[in-house]
């Protein structure tokens, strides 16, 4: 009798094992499944361009992998019954408890499974709306807390749906945000109400290369440290600002006198005198000077005669110190500058100097609505240098923002002669008016190989449909 005990208490801790075994066997491949058909990357790559499973095909698998889930857990539930029913032995307990240990894991993961990969169910006022579905996974694909924090869902404490139909507020940024997790995690990696780390230049790193929008942050941006009140809106547009006014770290010039200066090293080609405001800047655009203007260079006045009294608010899309916002502003025209520092304060330049900033990389979409600018000025910043898709899209996004009757000024657009027809075919694409259309040589160049192109266009009314 002995010996048979013996057998059955072989045999059920031989049991044990095997199914511990295959318990643990059951967690892999739940990790496996849940990454191979649901991970973040599934999410963020375009069909087009990856072999992925359809919808059906996911579904099929997943019924497929539930039912064996439910079959091993079935098994393990049955073995602790039976071993429940055996005397008291140490060896027996201790198995039963790895078992349950075995048993708990992988029922909490099946839910964990469940409410990721199924939609919420209907209620009787409608469907609920299709970003309400639970899903944690871009969070999960972070390791910073403060990442994770900020992208779930933020639900509405009353716990109805607003008027937008949904529940919860949905936060975003850019999705280049997942290619570059090293410099991002590095930028939210921050102590909660602390002073931010001086990282100004990594965020526009991440901004620049399509992590735009930012994550929102929960630190103190950081000042300088000697900050004196600005000057005088009557002084400040046309004299250097006090240098105390801005943070100079990671920039080669450490005081506008240096920008200024024409033996500084400037650390943007493009503007290599915009920071010298009476001898470079203050003419631009109000006089015409032979040895510097080409036919492609119009003065304000000129432009503003095309649609007398109705300018009244635009956007200056360049690179400079907002001259061009400061010259508008004398004709009672309001001008945000956008801009990002590329080797300079140009956006502390600009605040200082009584204008508004706005901080804008090429990626993003204008943060305006509809129909509401009536003029968009460009210059020095959209050149040959740009994609032709990537200018297509800039100009209807442009086109969308302009309203009916508003003016499109493209100001010294430079291109090699052997892609000039190109580019001028994409700003014809969108069959404005042309009051200006200039095409003149760079005249800085000796081989002449680049030309410049200036116009001033207006946007023609649609009919609403």
């Amino acid at each position: 009798m002995r010996k048979a005990d013996g057998m059955i208490l072989r045999l059920r801790i031989g049991t044990g094992r095997a199914l511990f075994v295959l318990g643990s066997l059951v967690v892999s491949v739940f990790v496996v499944s849940m990454a191979k058909f649901y991970s973040l990357p599934s999410l963020i790559t375009v069909n087009s361009l990856c072999n992925c499973p359809s919808s059906a095909t996911h579904a099929s698998i997943y019924q497929e992998l539930l039912a064996k889930v439910e079959t091993v857990i079935q098994r393990i539930q049955n073995e602790m019954e039976e071993l429940g029913k055996l005397p008291a032995e140490p060896s027996l307990v201790k198995q039963g408890a790895l078992l349950a240990d075995i048993l708990g894991h992988i029922e909490s993961m099946q839910e964990a499974f469940a409410a990721k990969r199924l939609p919420l169910s209907n209620h009787s006022s409608g469907s609920v709306h299709p970003l309400l579905r639970p899903t944690d996974e871009p969070a999960d694909y972070f390791l910073v807390e403060e990442i994770r924090k900020y992208v779930k869902i933020k639900p509405n404490r009353l716990g109805k749906q607003n008027f937008m139909g949904a529940n919860g507020t949905f936060t975003s940024m850019g999705h280049s945000c997942f290619n570059m997790k090293k410099e991002l995690e590095e930028y939210m990696n921050y102590d909660i109400g602390e002073m931010c780390n001086d990282d100004w230049k990594l965020a526009q790193k991440l901004m620049i290369h399509g992590c735009d929008p930012l994550p929102r942050r929960r630190c103190l941006s950081r000042a300088p440290k000697l900050y004196d009140k600005p000057f005088s809106i009557s002084d400040s547009m046309w004299k250097l600002p006090d240098d105390r006014n801005v943070r100079w770290s990671h920039y080669r010039c450490k005081n506008f006198s240096c920008l200024a200066s024409n033996t500084s090293v400037k650390g943007f080609f493009k503007c290599a005198d915009c920071f010298n405001l009476n001898h470079h800047e203050k003419p631009r655009w109000m006089v015409t000077d032979p040895t510097t203007n080409t036919p492609a260079d119009f003065l304000i006045p000129q432009v503003l005669a095309l649609k007398h009294g109705e300018i009244r608010i635009g956007m200056d899309f360049s690179v400079g110190t907002g001259t061009f916002a400061a010259r508008m502003r004398e004709f009672n025209i309001t001008i945000v500058s956008a801009t990002i520092n590329l080797g300079a304060p140009f956006s502390e330049m600009i605040a200082l100097r009584g204008l508004v900033p706005l901080y804008l990389t090429v990626n993003q979409r204008l943060p305006f609505f509809d129909n509401t600018l009536d003029l968009i000025h460009t210059t020095r910043f959209f050149d040959g240098w740009i994609d032709f898709v990537l200018l297509d899209f800039i100009m209807f996004d442009w086109d969308r923002v302009l309203r009916p009757g508003g003016l499109l000024w493209i100001d010294s657009f430079f291109c090699l002669k052997q892609d000039l027809d190109d580019y001028l075919a994409v700003f014809s694409t969108l069959r404005y008016k042309k009051h200006k259309w200039v095409v003149a040589p760079k005249l800085d160049k000796y081989d002449a190989r680049e030309v410049f192109f200036s116009a001033v266009l207006e946007k023609p009314p649609r009919p609403f449909r």
